[in-house]
């Protein structure tokens, strides 16, 4: 068991009010990962106080020295993978390899965001005479990362690292399912050198996330997590502050005619019920044509049936557990709603009892059938195991139905057909469309981001022109000599 602390003023601190919370392992809720400050308000208060202090000194650090910061907690990371990999399993649920990838990525993007420290600069701009007009690009001031539980190494990496390289202290609220990895994260950037007034950590629930958002001192704020709760942040920022915020979807894959079934069965399966279904990329609706979608739904459903569902330590295990009793008590409710609902459950639908794992949070990957567009397993995030089959009796149907919903993060098709495929990418209302690739799985030096309810759609993540923009300023200075 780890005892967690609040990372404040250079120093590890439990929470003002002395309480605590306990996460466990959500494969086996017997065994206690740790306990963590249950932080609040006046926690949050006097981090920004420490930062806020410390701040200057941190973005007149050479961007030399912070890139090999970054550089040195990468190497620190890599050193502790093993370590790291069944921490991650143990609290977040996920599978061993999932938690191989995740911690092979994340120092790879704090390698990215270093290199960008040393490109941000200015502009020149011809104007005669004896002006010189150019630009200076500075920090933008305290950020406030608030981030999820299901990457929680690699998101929180996408924003520390960013804000970091270019100068920025950072205020880091991770979420209280995975409190440890935050932990890891914080302890390896210390480990690289970072100095301690750079950065502060503060474990808790949405009460320690909304002081985040609520403090005028924090000038930045990037979040990634559901629609609901990035609306509240939105509205707490207001005009004078900047806000990131990557958000829920409800991700479709159109299968064309021309497709062949049991190569997009594979695909539909991989983006629908890895990590259990709790990518916020994941697939959750597959809109067949006529042509293709009974052959489809039989071999999806065999390839749902066949995965192995258990504790993600073990050899051989395809969908680990979900991350809480809530996310289980959710997709319960899902499957319910979908039956009530006129929806034909084709596969899964229960939990899982796993033997020597008792009271775990398993579930089986589900397939519903004869959906209606209205239906809330189709219009719904329900970020679980769970893929809803939408009938189109054309294509043109087909991208119609994809784009009938309030989210726009990922979508993909399924063609050998280059022209259809090219109908979709101009179509396609979401900020990231793929051809023959599930929905899930992003390049690190691609931007990241949505359209409509699923992004604020101002600043990329991860990569791309914008995605630096979201943690700098712009000053724009003339300058003449005084004679």
């Amino acid at each position: 068991m780890s005892d967690g602390l609040n990372f404040i003023g250079g120093t590890w601190v439990p929470a003002a009010s002395g309480e605590t919370f306990t996460r466990r392992n959500p494969a086996d809720p017997t065994d206690v990962v740790g306990t963590f400050p249950a932080s609040g308000p006046r926690d949050v208060a006097t981090a920004v106080d420490h930062l806020d202090k410390a701040a200057g000194d941190w973005a007149a650090t050479s961007p030399e020295r912070r890139a090999a910061v970054l550089e040195s907690a990468a190497a620190h990371l890599e050193a502790g993978s093993a370590q790291l990999i069944d921490e991650l399993v143990r609290e977040e649920g996920k599978t061993v390899a999932e938690a191989t990838m995740e911690v092979s990525r994340t120092p790879a993007n704090l390698r990215f965001y270093a290199a960008e420290a040393t490109r941000c600069g200015g502009t020149t701009f011809p104007v005669g005479g004896d002006t010189l007009l150019y630009t200076v690009r500075e920090p933008v001031g305290i950020v406030g990362a608030i981030t999820p539980w299901n990457f929680p190494l690699n998101i929180p990496s996408r924003k520390l690292g960013p804000a970091l390289a270019v100068g920025n202290p950072v205020l880091f609220k991770p979420s209280e399912l995975t409190p440890l990895m935050g932990q890891r994260l914080v302890e390896a950037l210390l480990a690289g050198g970072l100095p301690p007034g750079a950065i502060a950590l503060v474990h808790g629930d949405g009460a320690a996330g909304a002081a985040v958002a609520a403090d005028d001192r924090v000038a930045a704020v990037t979040f990634t997590g559901s629609t609901g709760v990035g609306r509240s942040i939105y509205g707490q920022v207001g005009p004078h502050r900047r806000v990131q915020l990557e958000m829920g979807g409800k991700n479709p894959v159109v299968v064309a005619d021309d497709a062949d079934p049991d190569r997009a069965a594979a695909l539909i399966v991989k983006g629908a019920f890895g990590l259990s279904g709790q990518a916020c990329t994941g697939t959750s609706r597959v809109i067949a044509t006529d042509a293709v979608h009974d052959e489809l739904v039989e071999r999806v459903v065999a390839r749902a049936q066949a995965l192995r569902v258990g504790p993600g330590v073990q050899a051989g295990i395809d969908m680990g557990a979900l991350a809480s009793a809530e996310q289980l008590e959710k997709f319960v409710s899902y499957v319910q709603i979908g039956t009530a609902e006129g929806a034909q459950l084709r596969c899964g639908g229960s939990t899982v009892d796993v033997p020597g794992h008792d009271g775990g949070f398993f579930a089986q990957p589900t397939v519903f059938t004869d959906t209606t567009p209205s239906m809330r397993i189709v219009t719904e995030e329900v970020f679980g195991p769970l893929l809803a089959f939408q009938r189109a009796g054309s294509l043109r149907e087909a991208i119609e139905l994809a784009n009938a919903t309030e989210y726009g993060l990922s979508a993909s098709i399924i063609t050998g057909d280059l022209a259809v495929a090219q109908t979709f990418v101009r179509e396609s209302r979401t900020g990231l469309v793929k051809v023959n690739q599930p929905t899930t799985g992003m390049a690190m030096n691609a931007p990241f981001g949505g359209y409509k309810a699923s992004s604020t759609a101002t600043f990329k993540e991860q990569a791309g022109p914008s995605m630096m923009e979201f943690y700098l300023t712009e000053k724009t200075v003339y300058l003449n000599s005084a004679s």
